[in-house]
């Protein structure tokens, strides 16, 4: 069983960065794919990045492609999505996953964290 625990979610102005931190307990990930996903209200839940187990692999959705930058701390049992030029669009409880032995394209899930709320403002 793996707990993931997101962080770094808030309130920014639109060309502003933030920066998400998944941490995992429970087992070690560096043997999960990981990914980073978001809903908005009244939306369904899209895939934006995701990273293979061995960290050799990335994988963006087109709408943040030069924007997110997704990576992983092995030793800190981490995974990290770098936001930066935020739009107001991209406002959205941002979730963390992981699959064991995961690829970095999108795909099923087994673990998932509880969310946090990141808020673009224009």
């Amino acid at each position: 069983q793996v707990q993931l625990v997101e962080s770094g979610g808030g309130l920014v102005q639109a060309g502003g960065s933030l920066r998400l931190s998944c941490a995992a307990s429970g087992r070690t990930l560096s043997t999960y794919g990981m990914g980073w996903f978001r809903q908005s209200p009244g939306k369904e839940r899209e895939f934006v990045a995701g990273i293979s187990w061995s960290g050799g692999s990335t994988y963006y959705a087109d709408f943040v492609k030069g924007r997110f930058t997704i990576s992983r701390d092995n030793a800190k049992n981490t995974v990290y999505l770098q936001m930066n030029s935020l739009k107001p669009e991209d406002t959205a409880v941002y979730y963390c996953a992981a699959r064991l032995w995961g690829g970095s394209q999108p795909g099923k899930y087994d673990y998932w964290g509880q969310g946090t709320q990141v808020t673009v403002s224009s």
